[in-house]
């Protein structure tokens, strides 16, 4: 019940006429992104970031949460209609949402994706809900030797979970610590890698960085490709496209289900919503039955990967507020806009900013109920709008990228970083170098090195300390897990290739 009453709390927070005002613009604004191919929800929340300057840090977080929820939803459009996800969590969508569309039933697929969406994320928000101050009480007993061996399971997991290559991800991800050393010393100023150059005094600027790897290397791809092909004719009316009680029936389990699990990837550090929908998936496909084949058209397909991608989309949020541990890429965006407004994500969080963290969750709920809606009322609209043509949506982004860095830094410098960030991540991401362990690493590297330099201080240089507590010593040995089974896969599969 004191979770309740502190949801409540929240909700008095967010429904005032600002607030709720600015969830709104936030949740259409994340519906839009997420449709529109090329953006997606780590583009959108950066280049809005530096919108929210002006803000008090509740209403900023209030957008930034509404706006990446509400892409969750619309991914899936552009992935059901012309077979190119709107963001990397409806990469599993496509496999039997564009077979459904191309059988005439895209409308009936697009009210599957909705649905099955807002009861996974419900799912994963009550979960949040009843776990986060859990989590928060958890957190006080993480010293500096506990956030160190954390903050290298982290590390490790994004880098061996996103991508093909596992050593693309390792690379990916000691390039974007090393860019993290540029600047001063987290501990006693000194300077590293300026090249006595005073821009880099303060090290790269965390929003234009972020805009170019993820915004403006899209625009780079945009351009290099042809206009979208045309959306079917078929219109796309509301009424008749609701599911059956047959198809509730079939599609009801694999939501709950799949609501826990990606709760549960979610809350994981480093794994997100995009594992959590491929996890989602193959946990549908190898483990229970489907009205059709799924990969053929079946709505269990849909239902898997959008329920789960939502409830991981809400349990991210538990290790980014109760431990300051960022659970996707976009994540690691909000933690930086956290830092950004002077707020500290951690235990004490739920005690000396309560307003600000319940809010934060109950404009998920909000978020929820008005993607629903919206996703229900505009989804002819939207059909449409997913077709804009690049000759049209390269310069609007160009543009969009172009302000955002220059706001946040008041100078071409900015720019600059923006523009060379997105020529080197574009060809980083031809060669499927993943940019999810970069900018991860980029945020969580300072965080490392801070805790452990405090830790080795506090234990007089002794290495003893990162598993003489129980929660150090278990983190060290999931990291030293992780890091062995895929070594030993290969040198297993290389012995049998030689006998």
């Amino acid at each position: 019940m004191e979770n309740l009453q502190f949801l409540l709390s929240g909700f008095s927070v967010l429904f005032t006429g600002q607030n709720i005002l600015i969830a709104c613009l936030g949740a259409i604004l994340g519906i839009f992104v997420g449709a529109m191919p090329g953006i997606g929800s780590l583009a959108g929340v950066a280049l809005l970031l530096p919108l929210t300057y002006g803000m008090n840090a509740t209403s900023a977080i209030v957008l930034l949460c509404t706006l990446y929820y509400a892409c969750m939803f619309g991914g899936s459009y552009s992935a059901i209609l012309l077979n190119i996800p709107g963001d990397s969590p409806a990469i599993m969508t496509t496999l039997d949402g564009y077979p459904l569309a191309k059988k005439g039933r895209a409308g009936k697929a697009l009210m599957t994706a909705n649905m099955s969406s807002f009861v996974g994320g419900f799912i994963g928000m009550v979960i949040l809900t009843y776990s986060a101050v859990g989590l928060a009480r958890l957190g006080l007993k993480f010293g500096p030797a506990e956030m160190t061996t954390l903050l290298m399971l982290a590390l490790t997991s994004v880098t061996w979970l996103i991508g093909e290559n596992p050593i693309k991800g390792l690379i990916a991800t000691l390039i974007g610590a090393l860019l993290t050393c540029i600047g001063t010393d987290p501990i006693n100023a000194s300077l590293r890698l300026t090249f006595h150059n005073i821009y880099l005094l303060g090290g790269l600027p965390f929003t234009p960085l972020v805009i170019g790897a993820v915004g403006f290397s899209q625009v780079i791809g945009l351009v290099t490709e042809k206009d979208g092909q045309a959306v079917s004719s078929e219109k796309l009316s509301v009424k008749k496209n609701f599911l059956t009680k047959h198809e509730w029936k079939w599609i009801l389990p694999v939501c709950l289900r799949n609501g826990v699990l990606g709760t549960i990837v979610g809350i994981l550090p480093g794994a997100g919503a995009t594992t959590a929908s491929m996890v989602g998936y193959m946990t549908q496909k190898k483990l229970f039955k489907s009205e059709e084949p799924l990969g053929e058209g079946a709505i269990e397909g849909i239902a898997s990967c959008e329920s789960a991608n939502n409830a991981a989309c809400a349990g991210c949020f538990a290790p980014l507020l109760a431990l300051g541990i960022p659970g996707s890429s976009t994540g690691s965006v909000l933690l930086g806009g956290l830092m950004m407004w002077g707020l500290q994500p951690g235990p004490l969080l739920f005690t000396t900013n309560s307003d600000f963290a319940w809010g934060c969750i109950a404009s998920l709920f909000f978020a929820n109920i008005f993607a629903l809606l919206c996703g229900l009322l505009l989804v002819p609209i939207l059909s449409k709008v997913i077709c804009v043509p690049n000759g049209i949506l390269v310069p609007v982004v160009t543009m969009i990228c172009i302000a955002g860095s220059y706001s946040c830094t008041r100078s071409i410098y900015g720019v600059v970083v923006m523009f060379v960030a997105g020529v080197v991540c574009y060809f980083l991401v031809k060669h499927k170098y993943p940019m999810a362990p970069l900018l991860l690493a980029f945020v969580l590297a300072p965080m490392l090195e801070t805790y452990m330099r405090r830790a080795f201080a506090s234990s007089a240089g002794k290495i003893s300390i990162f598993w003489s507590s129980p929660i150090s010593a278990v983190c060290l040995a999931i990291f030293i897990i992780t890091i062995m089974t895929p070594i030993v896969r290969m040198t297993i599969a290389k012995i049998k290739k030689h006998s």
